[in-house]
């Protein structure tokens, strides 16, 4: 495969695996075992058992296990067609995929922010609307 497929391949893969990682850390249709998982990452016996529960709570930790799904199921390499590969892939699709997940995170903050000052801006009307009847 030309290495200009293989950049476009990359940033195409990234996009489910930005997706995915997003939704089990930070949604709230994962919110229930999330706080379970965060729970138990600070309450376990063991590292092992605290550093598992972990990998759910992480956008970071969690998107390498799910770049490694991808990579399996795709059998996508990039540079060489060998394990290398497969390695230099593995790396390139975590940090393309954490670049797109910060892009969300900036954005979703700013519209965020935007509709609080909305809020607040209504809040004020209807008060004064009232003052004023």
């Amino acid at each position: 495969m030309e290495t200009s497929a293989q950049i476009q391949n990359l940033f195409l893969l990234a996009i489910p695996v930005a997706c995915i990682a997003w939704t089990v850390t930070h949604e709230e249709i994962f919110k229930e075992p999330r706080d379970y998982c965060i729970k138990k990452s600070k309450e376990s016996n063991t590292i092992l058992l605290r550093k598992f529960f972990y990998l759910f709570t992480c956008e970071y930790c969690f998107s390498h296990y799910i770049a490694l799904f991808f990579l399996v199921i795709s059998k996508y390499h990039l540079l060489f067609d060998d394990w290398r590969g497969y390695l230099i892939a593995f790396f390139a699709l975590v940090w393309v995929a954490n670049v797109y997940m910060s892009l969300f995170g900036f954005i979703r903050v700013g519209m965020k922010r935007e509709k609080m000052t909305a809020d607040i801006e209504e809040i004020k009307l209807e008060e004064k609307k009232e003052n004023t009847e």
